[in-house]
């Protein structure tokens, strides 16, 4: 059992967010139960390494942690499919490292009014449909609010990666909303 003071720390550091982590954890599953369970070993796995966190987001370490147990758990649980992606092009690299229509909290493009209208069960259904490195990036920066550098931590993935991987993930949820229901 831990002492008194990683209790404490385990507390100050993880516990804020819980939220987060069965967020994550239940778009990574796609399942509450199987996010509960999962949140429940990440917490069993942070609070073993709590002695490990120096410092830094604590957020980020913390869906870190989430994450790679989500895919532990995921590997045991399910099988998994690899899935192929493209590279950005450099104009579409060159918007997102200018921020251009990601961070200015205004809805700049066509394409975000699309995804802003959209209702949130057949949104929720759209994103559910997209693989797993895609919706993963996509929950990270659209649903946790985190940044590119942090996405690349929880992540270890090269910072393009992830900036291809979300433009790749939005256009393809893009692609869902606005197809005709029924085909």
């Amino acid at each position: 059992m831990g002492s008194a003071n990683e209790s404490e720390r385990f507390a100050s550091v993880v516990e804020p967010h819980l939220t987060d982590a069965l967020t994550l954890a239940r778009w990574l599953t796609g399942n509450a139960a199987d996010a509960e369970d999962v949140v429940q070993e990440a917490c069993l796995r942070a609070f073993r390494g709590i002695g490990n966190f120096n410092g830094g987001s604590a957020r980020a370490w913390v869906l870190t942690i989430v994450r790679n147990t989500t895919f532990s758990w995921l590997a045991k649980h399910r099988r998994f499919k690899l899935v192929a992606f493209d590279d950005l092009s450099n104009d579409e690299r060159e918007s997102l490292e200018l921020g251009i229509g990601t961070d200015s909290g205004v809805i700049a493009t066509p394409e975000e009014k699309l995804i802003a209208r959209a209702d949130s069960e057949g949104l929720h259904a759209a994103i559910a449909k997209l693989s797993e490195e895609y919706r993963e990036v996509l929950v990270l920066r659209d649903v946790q609010g985190l940044d590119y550098r942090e996405i690349a931590m929880v992540t270890g993935s090269p910072l393009g990666t992830v900036m291809s991987r979300l433009a790749r993930a939005r256009q393809r949820l893009i692609r869902e909303i606005a197809a005709p229901q029924g085909k």
